[in-house]
């Protein structure tokens, strides 16, 4: 049975990653700093929930030791977990301000990552999958057909970036393991005030099809719903 451990599981597009593999037989581990609403999220899809603060080291390698105890082992890392940051004028915005996002959305995967990789290779097929975003796509946000050219959220696309790039780079490092980003889409979720056009289950098409993917299935890819995509 294939064991998926996802960070910021407790809602949105996390929890319905967690739904969604439940019921594709997936053994789902539920990770989400929030204990009260990771064990809620966990009871009602019928999975165990382990806290996890993603900027915080002794807190990674806590749940990671939780793994190693009671599953032993992970097949699929889902890096979900994400912040937006501040919107308002970019002249406002500050250093710490930069710094809190990234420690989220860029460090946190780099965090978890290195806690969980000792898990994942005990896999036949291990798997990574980072929910990154088309707001850190070039193509996307300099296309006027597409809601990424109209946004403005300097430091959440800058960390998309940066995170998509990350993936490209673990998928050379880690021959492995399979590591791949997925492009939720413009979906509606607390994270922007659910203005998103797409419900989550649509957005989580292609986080569901990378952790689902068999064996000998591409790596360093940065797909959305509809397959791969450029985001240079």
């Amino acid at each position: 049975m294939t064991i998926t451990f996802i960070t910021g599981a407790g809602k949105g597009l996390g929890r319905e990653t967690a739904r969604r593999l439940a019921e594709l037989g997936h053994t789902v581990l539920v990770g989400a700093r929030d204990p009260e609403q990771g064990e809620e999220a966990a009871a009602a899809l019928g999975a165990r929930f382990v806290r996890i603060d993603v900027t915080d080291d002794a807190s990674v390698a806590a749940a990671a030791a939780d793994v190693a105890e009671h599953e032993g082992s992970i097949d699929v890392l889902v890096n979900n977990a994400g912040v937006a940051g501040p919107g308002g004028e970019a002249g406002t915005l500050t250093g710490a301000d930069a710094l809190g996002v990234f420690d989220v959305n860029v460090a946190g995967v780099v965090r978890t990552t290195t806690a969980f990789l000792p898990l994942l290779r005990r896999s036949p097929d291990p798997v990574i999958v980072n929910v990154s975003s088309g707001m850190g796509s070039l193509a996307h946000t300099h296309d006027p057909s597409r809601a990424e050219s109209s946004a403005i959220a300097p430091l959440y696309a800058a960390s998309k970036a940066a995170l998509t790039m990350l993936t490209t780079q673990y998928a050379k490092a880690l021959p492995d393991i399979r590591v791949n980003a997925a492009d939720p889409g413009y979906t509606a979720t607390d994270l922007n005030g659910h203005s998103g056009p797409q419900t989550v289950t649509e957005g989580t098409d292609a986080v569901v099809g990378l952790a689902t993917e068999g064996p000998g299935s591409g790596s360093g890819r940065f797909v959305d719903r509809n397959g791969e995509i450029a985001w240079s």
